[in-house]
């Protein structure tokens, strides 16, 4: 990785990989090419308008966040600011890119309008329970508990890639849900100053952002975050083969971040592999099932709930009472849907057992790959 560099230097190349920008986030922006980057993680300024030092019950004062970078004179400023940021994100995305955006209830709402405005299209919000939150010390509200974050495509027709069945696996095999239970950043991963206390006031857990790159994301993906900080999203990046761009105005927060990922080693290319959407894999026609012999014209197939049956035909349609056509249409015919996918509705039978068909399909597949 390539040390930071100096504010609004010009980018070299096609755009820069591995490198911490060391600058405003808007100018940074700017002189990055257009349509570069697959993904873009940010977690900007939370705009907290705390008005007073927050204290714990013995005393000792709470380490908020009180830096100028948070500071906005209003709402129509940060609003400003906002829309701004968004817009030259969504230059730098690639048609397919999408862009995640986390904030607390001081800014997502005003956040998540802008990113409409701008153009993007919701495609969910998370909400990251915290395991382990900060307590409201002044028993006066709720323990705030929650972050929010907003996955977005770059507009409502784009397509966006989405591991489906990364996720599911990473969640012991069940669909993973818009509620993420993971942990805010303690202990040995975080970051501290030469006198022990924080580095950064707000330092996002490794895990909510290997969750995020595991879904959205492919090896050798390029992921801007345009409010670096510390850099966890630079070092899970560097850890799953993926590559980054940082940018980061506050020079001390560049340093850090810079020697916390040159720490980082990569897990190689075949660990950073995750399980691809079966949308992703290769189409297999059902006819060329037929054309193989893996399914042979005449062969009756039998529907898995044991209620159906229907006869292929030589062009791969299957023929069924008074209804004909592919392997979808006529399984939605026999059970009066709208649509079914053919594909988990049929099996064949082998030594008295029913196989679905799916497993001929796979078998193709696999020999694709090869």
């Amino acid at each position: 990785m390539t040390a930071p560099r100096p504010p609004h230097a010009p980018a070299a190349g096609p755009g820069p990989e591995d490198v911490i920008l060391t600058g405003d986030c808007l100018a940074e922006m700017a002189a990055l090419p257009a349509a570069s980057v697959d993904l873009i993680f940010a977690d900007p300024p939370y705009n907290l308008q705390l008005k007073q030092t927050l204290h714990r019950p013995d005393a000792s004062r709470v380490d908020a966040v009180d830096a100028d970078w948070d500071q906005f004179d209003t709402f129509a400023d940060y609003d400003a600011f906002t829309r701004a940021w968004l817009a030259a994100a969504r230059r730098l995305l690639k048609p397919h890119g999408a862009l995640w955006v986390i904030g607390s209830y001081h800014n997502i709402f005003r956040v998540g309008t802008a990113v409409q405005d701008c153009g993007y299209w919701i495609l969910n919000d998370v909400v990251w329970r915290k395991t382990n939150p900060m307590p409201n010390f002044r028993g006066m509200r709720l323990t705030n508990a929650h972050e929010t974050l907003i996955w977005a495509a770059r507009s409502e027709t784009a397509k966006y890639r989405f591991n489906y069945e990364a996720l599911k696996a990473l969640n012991d095999g069940v669909q993973m849900r818009s509620d993420w239970l993971l942990p805010i950043c303690t202990g040995a991963e975080r970051l501290k100053d030469a006198t022990g206390a924080k580095a950064h006031p707000t330092q996002k857990p490794e895990a909510l952002l290997h969750r995020v790159l595991v879904a959205t994301t492919a090896p050798g993906d390029i992921v801007l975050d345009p409010f670096f900080g510390t850099g966890t999203t630079g070092a899970v990046a560097k850890r799953l083969g993926r590559r980054f761009i940082g940018i980061e105005r506050d020079a001390e927060y560049a340093r850090i971040a810079a020697e916390r990922i040159a720490r980082v080693r990569p897990v190689g290319a075949e660990a950073a592999t995750v399980t691809a959407s079966r949308r992703a894999e290769p189409r297999v026609p059902f006819g060329q099932l037929v054309e193989r012999g893996l399914l042979n014209p005449g062969e009756m197939l039998h529907s898995l709930n044991g209620r159906r049956t229907a006869k292929v035909r030589a062009d791969g349609t299957l023929v069924a009472a008074d209804t004909r056509g592919s392997i979808h249409q006529v399984a939605a015919s026999l059970e009066g849907l709208p649509s079914c996918n053919g594909w988990t509705y049929w099996a064949f039978m082998r030594d008295g057992k029913p196989i679905p068909i799916d497993v001929l399909r796979q078998q193709i597949r696999a020999e694709m790959s090869v």
